[in-house]
């Protein structure tokens, strides 16, 4: 088709957040209550349009971060989920939304603002049951962050950035049991983790609680598994 004959399409753009983090034994996310139409009422991720041609992508998922939940910026590393366009995934017009996900230990309660009537952390095995709703095409977009977050588990050593400074093999494994869902076998985790390079390195110290001590352990300055803490391959889908 002649480029003259193109129709070019009217778009607006968003962007949306799935910030996870793991809180009271439980993987969560920050959800907000939609204060206005459509889908009023209901929840949601938090995000928004650009508020004007000029500004940044990334500076506006900084912007509705503060917006809807009040959380800080500074606080997060926001990286690039990926692009949704499905023609009718928002009522309104046709728009894309950029998402940008966050797993990060220690975040704050959030607090509501802009658009949102309401901002809470919420478990995300509530948020993907087959009968709860998000707004939007949010319940996809939160499965594919989960899924991101997940993944990540396996390929880096993030997981021990939600233990305390200084940790057990066994707090470690509850992170991941925690994020992946499932329950693992102690005696193979401690012999993966404990051969990877740079993982983990022993205070020297072991705990004082109530049983048989363990050795206390802090994060290495290693970020990537060599060789990969894989999941079992139900959970991932991989035969």
């Amino acid at each position: 088709m002649p480029e003259e004959a193109w129709t070019i399409p009217e778009v607006a753009v968003a962007v949306d957040l799935a910030i996870l983090t793991v809180r009271s034994g439980a993987l969560k996310v920050v959800l907000v209550e939609r204060g206005i139409e459509p889908f009023a009422g209901m929840p949601a991720l938090p995000g928004g349009f650009l508020a004007h041609e000029a500004e940044d992508v990334e500076a506006a998922a900084f912007r509705e971060l503060t917006e809807e939940t009040g959380l800080s910026p500074e606080s997060l590393h926001l990286e690039q989920l990926r692009t949704y366009g499905a023609p009718d995934r928002d009522p309104r017009r046709r728009v894309i939304t950029v998402c940008y996900l966050a797993f990060v230990p220690g975040l704050p309660s959030p607090t509501a603002g802009g658009d949102a009537a309401d901002a809470n952390w919420v478990p995300v095995d509530a948020v993907l049951r087959k009968r709860s709703r998000l707004a939007f095409d949010h319940k996809k977009i939160l499965a594919d962050a989960v899924e991101r977050a997940r993944s990540k588990l396996e390929y880096t050593t993030l997981a021990a950035a939600f233990c305390p400074p200084e940790f057990t093999v066994s707090d470690l494994r509850q992170v991941y049991e925690i994020v992946w869902g499932e329950e693992l076998d102690p005696r193979n985790f401690h012999r993966k983790v404990t051969s990877v390079a740079g993982f983990l390195v022993p205070t020297g110290g072991r705990t004082s609680r109530g049983g048989r001590p363990a050795a206390l352990f802090r994060r290495g300055p290693a970020e990537v598994l060599h060789p990969a803490i894989l999941r079992t391959p139900s959970r991932t889908g991989r035969r």
